[in-house]
């Protein structure tokens, strides 16, 4: 137990890390506690000192990859009267930057793996964290396509956005195999953005012909 007493903040943070490895190679169902405590260098009754049970350290495990996410690229707080397609810039380039990372962060496996698996108790964390960004996508998208659009029809365009910008982490070792290694260290998070902008905007001037700029005027030039 003095592991627990002496060092709380230095604990607590080792075993969150250490959680974020064992869950992201081990899924929820099969990661111990035991593995957990023993990758941080911590009595296993730590766990239940700080976070009550495995459900709990789990969930405060993916707050964790969540907040390493956004601090990889912050969404920007527009000023009143940002053009919306430039908003849509912003957004996808964001989202994209923070998918395009080194192939060794576990917070990006952990989250890829609870996003095809999603497990109940993280029902606050899909509030917290994706269903702002997810509503502040369609906002800017009602922007652009006017009060026309179902509201079914406008998720699904921001559902389309956000597969594609997925797509790049999601299926990197089959994009690596099927195009060249030069062409594939051409696919910086700038050039990837601004394809995947000039792909939503050409899909999104087929519901309100006219109301965007240039291709987002190139993504800012990016």
């Amino acid at each position: 137990m003095s592991d627990v007493v002496h060092d709380p903040e230095s604990t607590r943070d080792r075993i969150v890390a250490s959680a974020g490895e064992v869950f992201a190679d081990k899924g929820f169902d099969d990661a111990t506690i035991r593995e957990i405590c023993q990758r941080a260098g911590a009595n296993i009754a730590a766990v239940n000192y700080y976070f009550g049970d495995k459900e709990t350290l789990y969930v405060e495990t993916l707050k964790a990859a969540h907040e390493w996410r956004m601090s990889q690229a912050r969404m920007p707080e527009w000023p009143a009267g940002t053009p919306a397609d430039l908003k849509l810039a912003d957004f996808i380039t964001t989202m994209v930057r923070r998918m395009v990372v080194g192939d060794s962060a576990c917070h990006i496996r952990l989250l890829l793996r609870e996003l095809l698996r999603p497990d109940s108790v993280c029902a606050d964390v899909a509030r917290d964290y994706i269903r702002p960004e997810f509503e502040s996508l369609q906002a800017i998208l009602r922007e652009l396509v006017g009060p026309g659009l179902r509201d079914e029809k406008l998720r699904m365009l921001a559902f389309s956005i956000v597969g594609q910008c997925l797509h790049y982490r999601v299926a990197d070792a089959l994009v690596r195999k099927l195009v060249s290694a030069e062409e594939y260290a051409t696919y910086t998070p700038e050039f990837l953005a601004k394809h995947i902008l000039e792909f939503t905007n050409h899909a999104i001037s087929g519901y309100a012909p006219g109301a965007l700029r240039k291709a987002g005027r190139e993504g800012r030039d990016a």
